[in-house]
């Protein structure tokens, strides 16, 4: 079993992110839209997906390319009843299968750093309808001239994280208005991701110590989680709350 998938497959989240936040940026972007088609993007086990569900009278397209994860997201949609709303569909991100200006509002929350955050905002722009809505979270710098260890690091694991400021200009060269920004706090990245996958960690830690590999994939996480531990102050998670321009 891929040793991300087995990490993961126990936890509410991929990544950093909770209800409270996905639940200002849509009430954030509401008075744009009225029963919108939302296209979720790299939703993963889809908490966040489930969480627009609650707040739309909409309908929701929720994609991701790991089986797993849409199977779980599918079992959450039965549980609760959204299946009138809510279809789970498997769709590569840099190949999505569906036609232009079909969506009103495309939402991703900690995913378009796979096809990196500027080639998102060109290539989703198509698939949204006239003046629809773009709202992605997104790693980004929180303050100017941060220390060395956190540079180094996020230079091989994330070369294009950039400033809020910077992030924004890219947004306007694109072809779209910033409605807002919203930073993820603290608790987004502990409660639902960092905290459960930590224990996680340890118990792989005893179960994989004959496999360098695996090990080795577990020591890159430990450190990413420990390097949020110390520098949380420099750089975070953020929504760009995005509104493509006629």
């Amino acid at each position: 079993m891929n040793i991300f998938y087995e990490l993961h497959k126990e936890i509410p989240r991929e990544g950093p992110g909770n209800n409270e936040t996905t639940r200002k940026a849509y009430q954030t972007i509401e008075k744009f839209v009225s029963k919108p088609t939302i296209l979720d993007i790299g939703c993963g086990p889809g908490m966040q997906t489930m969480e627009l569900a609650s707040l739309t009278d909409g309908k929701i397209i929720a994609t991701d390319m790991n089986d797993g994860f849409l199977d779980e997201l599918r079992e959450k949609v039965n549980q609760q009843y959204f299946s009138n709303k809510v279809s789970v569909e498997k769709a590569n991100m840099k190949s999505l299968p569906y036609s232009e200006g079909e969506f009103d509002v495309i939402w991703s929350e900690g995913a378009i750093y796979i096809i990196g955050y500027e080639n998102g905002l060109k290539e989703w722009k198509r698939f949204l309808n006239e003046d629809g809505i773009l709202v992605v979270s997104e790693l980004s710098w929180l303050k100017e001239n941060p220390p060395q260890e956190p540079v180094d690091f996020w230079k091989i694991a994330y070369p294009g994280a950039d400033s809020i400021n910077k992030n924004r200009e890219k947004a306007e060269k694109h072809g779209y208005e910033v409605i807002d920004t919203i930073v993820l706090p603290e608790s987004g990245w502990w409660e639902h991701y960092y905290t459960p996958l930590e224990k996680r960690i340890s118990l792989f830690r005893e179960k994989y110590q004959h496999n360098q590999k695996a090990l080795n994939t577990l020591i890159e996480f430990q450190t990413e989680i420990d390097l949020y531990r110390n520098y949380s102050e420099y750089y975070g998670y953020v929504f760009y709350l995005l509104r493509k321009k006629s």
